[in-house]
């Protein structure tokens, strides 16, 4: 997204932001919004009472809803941030929207394609800025391999992969997370998106067009995984855990090019969280690998060199911050429409790159119960 046709925020009043959600998503939301120039959050909503006046306190926040409806009937407001459980980002976001608020929005952008496909409908027609917090795609690295790919090509790229592993880190294995009504799947919408997300960026926007896909929920059923360690943290008898703790998937691109997604909660396998993308191609290849967060090491780089292999570790340093960064930009984007000529200002910032990940995910999930390779809908 371009930010060189956007005013400072010395330009032009602050955009007012209403944030929904006091977990951890609607908390970043929060500071990130806080700490941005140009923005001011004026409203803030949730569940909890005693959470609510903790943060609107402590973040000088002077309106507090319990409800969120109440908080997008507000007519003062620019922005509805969405921090919630997956199952409620559909009704904020086309509430907000159609009443001519910009969104951003905690992904995925829906628990299923078609409620998403709504959301995109709903900022089309408003013409308003949806935005999603792919946040992982801002991080240094990420965005150095995004200049190399650029400035250094590797010729086709044939083949990618792309995974996020843990060994034990089920976010929550008692709560919303574990429920298929109310987060539409686990790892693989939760964790897979994310990298399925740098993946294409990096590749260029390739369409997916098939997938064939295996989900398994082999330690969540019995109570394992949970991120508190020491064997079972739940039991089947009071816990109905209805989504996958693994999934696998194989994605043909429109070019002929494929990736391979994978994304777990629980495995016996590495004990460190582990994310990784890695792009082969018949000139050199490219690998991001993040182990137990490391910010340091995470990119290497093939190629052949007077006809030896070679490889390349770049050092390339990653500050925290690449949510922050995501809004920023996001708050960019609005600027510059509103400075903008032309009938649909935000064209192209109606959430549709979002949508087209939850296309995948869905076609991922139906082909893993299907049993077979199936199209992923345009």
């Amino acid at each position: 997204m371009s930010t060189s046709t956007a005013p400072t925020s010395s330009d032009a009043p602050d955009l007012r932001v209403g944030v929904i959600g006091l977990g951890f998503a609607g908390t970043t939301h929060l500071d990130a919004f806080t700490a941005l120039p140009g923005a001011t959050v004026v409203a803030l909503s949730g569940q909890e009472p005693a959470r609510l006046a903790e943060l609107a306190e402590s973040r000088g926040v002077p309106e507090t809803f319990a409800d969120w409806e109440d908080l997008v009937a507000r007519d003062d407001l620019d922005i509805v941030s969405i921090g919630v459980p997956n199952a409620l980002h559909h009704p904020i976001a086309v509430v907000a929207l159609r009443s001519g608020k910009h969104v951003f929005c905690e992904k995925p952008l829906a628990t299923t394609a078609d409620l998403a496909a709504e959301m995109v409908e709903a900022a089309t027609a408003a013409d308003r800025v949806l935005e999603v917090a792919y946040n992982h795609r801002r991080r240094a690295d990420v965005a150095y391999l995004a200049r190399y790919l650029a400035e250094e090509p590797i010729g086709r790229v044939y083949h990618s992969r792309a995974s996020w592993l843990r060994r034990q880190g089920v976010p929550g294995i008692d709560s919303w997370f574990t429920n298929k009504a109310a987060a539409g799947g686990g790892p693989l919408i939760d964790l897979g998106s994310h990298v399925l997300d740098i993946a294409l960026s990096l590749l260029g926007e390739p369409r997916v067009t098939h997938v064939s896909a295996v989900a398994y929920n082999e330690l969540g059923r019995a109570g394992r995984g949970g991120s508190s360690g020491g064997g079972p943290v739940s039991s089947r008898s009071t816990h109905a855990f209805d989504v996958e703790d693994f999934a696998s998937a194989l994605l043909r691109f429109e070019d002929g090019g494929s990736l391979h997604l994978e994304a777990s909660w629980a495995s016996y396998s590495k004990a460190h969280e582990d994310i990784s993308v890695e792009l082969l191609g018949s000139e050199g290849g490219v690998r991001l690998h993040v182990d137990n967060y490391n910010t340091e090491g995470t990119v290497t780089i093939y190629r052949d060199v007077a006809g030896a292999p070679t490889i390349e570790r770049p050092a390339v340093q990653v500050p925290a911050g690449h949510h922050q960064s995501v809004i920023a930009e996001f708050l960019d984007t609005i600027r510059a429409g509103e400075t903008a000529g032309g009938e649909l200002r935000f064209a192209g910032h109606h959430g549709e790159y979002a949508l087209h990940r939850s296309r995948v995910i869905d076609a991922a999930y139906a082909s893993a119960a299907a049993g077979h390779e199936l199209e992923v809908p345009a």
